[in-house]
């Protein structure tokens, strides 16, 4: 018998919802928490879709955050399943979100209805921020609702939200923040001409390589014990006409910094300009985009999490700071207590992803007993 996360889990996936197109994966969540008597509301903003779903009046309040929204397939022929199918067979559930993130969704779901049954007098109140925007540009998502939030004078207590964290065995790693990023593009103008000719022209790959070799060697910043040094990477390189007698007429290369919090932004943006001013360079320089890094600090809730996860599964799970950014960096605009806790990670965005359902079961009770955790005390 298909267990309950399971089987919500399934008919998720089996909504075709390529980022940002929701394509009614909100609407079946809503029938799932109306009857649990959460009150939903869409909070649309431009194509994007965004549930806020709430059940209860009182503080302390627990948001479980998540988006419906997936990347897109990739070649379909590549897939032993249909990637929406939500195909279950041998334990796994396979299809597109299986793991990021609407595995994590359901068991939010169920998670929810378990509680409640259980406390109806909990003494305090949850919600659901869905969005259909984390995958895209994450412009019209949880960033706009949070907005909308703020707006209401809404504050949030606490905030799980239900990135596939876990890295071999289901609840074994908890992120208690991220790293930011910030992306850039450096383009260095010169004078196309005759390779035989150099005084005839200017070589940009010429003027750009110094940079080059000054911003790799740049320290930035030693990072702390919970985030590591701010680290830059070149990502790509372009310049040149494609055959070997042209001296080109521009370079332009990409970089990325995932930067720690001992770190800002313009911080970052300021040592590039001294860098570049100290060389004699035309240039063009734009930050296409950014996400500012984001750390719980207060440990009250971690724990709480972390005991979740031991009473569960018996083993205390990993604290870290380690991957690529979330939606958590717009929650914690809002709330000083933000986690991420989901599904083993090990197929996210590739081919053939999936889950255990196993592991989905043992989610679900591992927020369950969070729940319990934060508002019964045991």
């Amino acid at each position: 018998m298909t267990s309950p996360p399971v089987q919500l889990a399934s008919e998720l996936i089996r909504i075709e919802s390529v980022t940002p197109n929701d394509n009614g994966c909100q609407q079946l969540l809503e029938q799932c928490l109306t009857p649990m008597g959460f009150k939903c509301e869409y909070m649309n903003f431009e194509d994007v879709s965004n549930l806020w779903a709430r059940h209860g009046t009182e503080d302390p309040l627990l948001v479980f955050a998540g988006h419906t929204d997936v990347v897109p397939t990739g070649p379909l022929e590549k897939w032993s399943h249909p990637p929406f199918s939500g195909l279950i067979e041998d334990g796994m559930l396979h299809g597109r979100g299986a793991a990021d993130m609407k595995g994590g969704i359901a068991c939010f779901a169920i998670a929810c209805g378990n509680f409640i049954r259980k406390h109806p007098d909990y003494g305090g109140s949850i919600a659901f921020l869905i969005t259909s925007d984390e995958e895209g540009i994450a412009k019209w998502g949880t960033r706009a609702v949070v907005d909308e939030l703020i707006a209401r004078n809404i504050g949030i207590d606490y905030c799980v939200v239900g990135e596939p964290t876990s890295e071999n065995n289901c609840g074994d790693t908890v992120k208690v923040g991220r790293r930011g990023s910030l992306n850039l593009a450096l383009t260095v103008k010169g004078q196309q001409g005759h390779i035989a000719y150099p005084h005839l022209a200017k070589n940009p790959i010429h003027a750009l390589a110094p940079v080059l070799h000054d911003l790799v060697q740049a320290k930035w910043d030693s990072g702390n014990q919970d985030f590591p040094p701010t680290s830059l990477q070149i990502s790509n390189l372009m310049s040149g006409t494609g055959v070997a007698n042209v001296i080109p007429g521009d370079a332009r290369v990409l970089f990325n910094f995932r930067y720690s919090p001992e770190t800002s932004e313009q911080e970052i943006k300021q040592r590039i300009d001294e860098i570049l001013g100290k060389h004699d360079l035309e240039y063009t320089l734009e930050y296409p985009s950014s996400a500012e890094p984001y750390y719980t600090r207060d440990r009250d809730f971690i724990e709480k999490t972390s005991q979740a996860v031991s009473d569960i599964t018996g083993k205390t799970p990993g604290i870290t700071t380690s991957g690529g950014t979330s939606d958590g960096r717009f929650m914690a605009r809002i709330c000083n207590h933000v986690v991420e806790l989901g599904p083993v990670n090990a197929t996210i965005h590739q081919i053939d992803e999936c889950v255990s359902t196993r592991d989905l079961d043992t989610l679900t009770k591992i927020y369950t007993r969070l729940l319990e955790r934060v508002f019964v005390g045991s």
